[in-house]
């Protein structure tokens, strides 16, 4: 029997590959290669190249691989280009979300993980975010990974009484940095890190935009937990429906104290040894003060904790992309 992870070759579906082998949990990857990479997948697990939207795919790889249940990472995962691509996000994690359900269904398995995100919140005003805060995503990102949850839901209401209930959990998180794996690293064009290091390889001066919130050094305060502790908190879930154990329909996989911007850059001055002060931008437009959630229901159910400092984070990020280099 093994596990489908959908998005598999990307950034973070390869990092829960991994946890997933390492936990004994044989992997198998469902990914289009549309951001993702075939060189992330591990030497060994098998690869299916193609779409979430294929369903005779998903269900005949589901089907040939012996699949007990799906982690499904697979995605269009850039917040800001949702709001000019909205039927291209919409089609991708709404119908994508949807296929593999139908997929699931047909192939008589009944277990999923999904990969959700914290953008379901939209920017409440709150110390810390907790599951039972009212959803107001504030983008097509957010919107669509909310209808996935309510997919997946009500599935699972639709499912109860037969003899193979769905059983399910949301993981929601914020910014997802670092790498456990060098051979492994973000290649998003959109997220903080990435950004950085490319301008640092380059010789560029690396960005803040605006520094006059209101925080205690002026710069946006946000969530950052490292890709290896998501990972591990996906297998955790998996480990949980097998076991028959109970799980709760979502978790925030929080930091429960943030990081500023700032904190970011100086840490990527000290772990790199690139003395750099960064230029101060405008803000952008809808960038909230802050945003933190907890971590205590995943902290009860998924052992999940922040095992890295910011200098880990850093540091395992930044020598995976000069690996790449």
């Amino acid at each position: 029997m093994s596990w489908l992870v959908t998005g598999g070759a990307g950034y973070i579906g390869a990092h829960v590959v991994r946890a997933l082998a390492a936990a004994g949990l044989p992997p198998v990857v469902l990914d289009d290669l549309s951001s993702g990479h075939e060189g992330f997948v591990p030497e060994g697990v098998p690869l299916v190249r193609g779409s979430i939207l294929d369903r005779d795919l998903v269900e005949r790889t589901l089907r040939e691989h012996e699949v007990e249940g799906v982690i499904h990472v697979a995605g269009f995962k850039y917040a800001g280009v949702s709001v000019t691509r909205p039927l291209h996000t919409y089609e991708q994690n709404v119908d994508g979300t949807r296929v593999v359900l139908e997929a699931m269904a047909a192939a008589g398995v009944s277990r999923i993980v999904f990969s959700s995100s914290a953008a379901v919140y939209g920017t409440p005003d709150v110390e810390l975010v907790t599951e039972d805060l009212p959803k107001r995503p504030a983008s097509p990102y957010g919107e669509s990974k909310l209808i996935g949850e309510w997919l997946i839901r009500d599935q699972a209401v639709a499912t109860a009484g037969t003899e193979a209930p769905l059983r399910h959990t949301s993981l929601r998180y914020f910014n997802v940095v670092g790498s456990g794996d060098p051979s492994v690293y973000d290649t998003s064009p959109h997220n903080l890190f990435p950004l950085v290091f490319e301008a640092l390889v380059a010789g560029r001066t690396p960005k803040i935009f605006g520094d006059d919130y209101d925080t205690p050094d002026g710069t946006n305060v946000r969530d950052y937990v490292h890709v290896a502790d998501i990972a591990a908190a996906h297998v955790v879930a998996a480990q949980r429906m097998v076991a028959g154990e109970p799980v709760e329909a979502a978790y925030n996989l929080g930091s429960q104290n943030g990081l500023s911007v700032r904190e970011i850059m100086d840490a990527m001055a000290r772990v790199t040894g690139i003395d750099f002060v960064p230029e101060i931008g405008p803000r952008r437009a809808g960038d909230p003060d802050r945003i933190v959630a907890t971590g205590d229901l995943a902290a009860r159910d998924l052992d999940w904790a922040n095992r890295y400092s910011v200098d880990e984070m850093v540091r395992s990020g930044w020598e995976a992309r000069r690996t790449a280099s």
